[in-house]
């Protein structure tokens, strides 16, 4: 008779880097590690290889944004509007919710609602869940969007997804081809080549694509997928020169990352009074 007993995951509450934070455990190893400041996602430990980019320069502090992992991007992208850079739900706490622990896959819910902080900077009424499901060598992050409010309201934003990597140079994102592209740093409009590699500063917004990018580093593969309800994919990396002026990374790192977003930037989404919206990006490693 088998006596073992199958295992699940596990979730845990703990500090790390001095803020309250909550970490996923599957029986093979995967780690998922999440802080409750931003619903951000810190770390996604796969198949023995961290996945995600986190710079070692960030102020700790509980509101100012933090540099790397996976940052929610909301209501605002970058500083198309009147609030803050990106938004300011990265810099509030959110509440999470229980687990949903499985054999092979958990999920984590943090919410975060209307409240006086959030309508000082911005007078919505909103219910906004991001849900983190996690299974051997996949995560996706899913954004649940609720208008509470007796009015509608839109939204512009983005799941911003910093990759790691070895050797930016070497690095190879395909899946984009022919897609309309806006290059930031010219201020051009053009279409995005088969191969997108990066030798210098690299901000570009893609018209989504409906297919899975693949993004290859020397010999690892990580799949890239987002829901339409996205309209865009940025991809960005600061370059050298650009790096070595940011306070909150190290001069090099720039070597180390590369951000591939699931975005909403030039088109606002509605959401209409008592409606919801919902938005997920996957990565999934080959």
């Amino acid at each position: 008779m088998n006596s073992m007993v199958e295992q699940s995951a596990i979730c845990q509450s703990e500090q790390a880097h001095g803020l309250p934070c909550h970490r996923l455990t599957l029986p093979c190893g995967d780690q998922l590690l999440v802080a409750e400041q931003g619903a951000h996602v810190l770390s996604w430990v796969a198949q023995g290889r961290e996945q995600l980019y986190l710079s070692e320069s960030n102020v700790w502090d509980g509101h100012s944004a933090i540099r790397g992992g996976v940052p929610v991007c909301f209501p605002q992208f970058n500083q198309r509007g009147d609030l803050p850079k990106h938004g300011f739900f990265r810099n509030l706490s959110w509440q999470w919710v229980q687990p949903e622990l499985q054999a092979n896959a958990a999920r984590l819910t943090l919410c975060l609602r209307d409240s006086e902080a959030s309508r000082k900077f911005w007078p919505r009424a909103f219910e906004v869940f991001l849900h983190l499901d996690l299974a051997p060598g996949r995560l996706q992050l899913s954004l649940d969007v609720r208008n509470t409010d007796a009015q509608d309201w839109h939204f512009t934003g983005a799941l911003h997804t910093y990759l790691a990597v070895d050797a930016i140079a070497k690095v190879q994102l395909t899946g984009l081809h022919l897609q309309p592209e806006w290059d930031a740093v010219a201020d051009r409009h053009g279409q995005a080549a088969s191969h997108l590699q990066i030798n210098a500063e690299f901000d570009r917004v893609y018209a989504a694509s409906a297919t899975p990018l693949l993004l290859e580093d020397a010999a690892h593969q990580l799949q890239i997928t987002q829901s339409a309800s996205w309209a865009n994919t940025v991809v960005w990396n600061p370059g050298q020169a650009k790096c070595a002026t940011l306070t909150d990374m190290l001069p090099q790192d720039f070597e180390r990352m590369l951000c591939v977003e699931a975005a909403q930037v030039f088109e606002p989404v509605v959401v209409p009074a008592g409606q919801s919206w919902l938005g997920w990006q996957r990565l999934q490693v080959l």
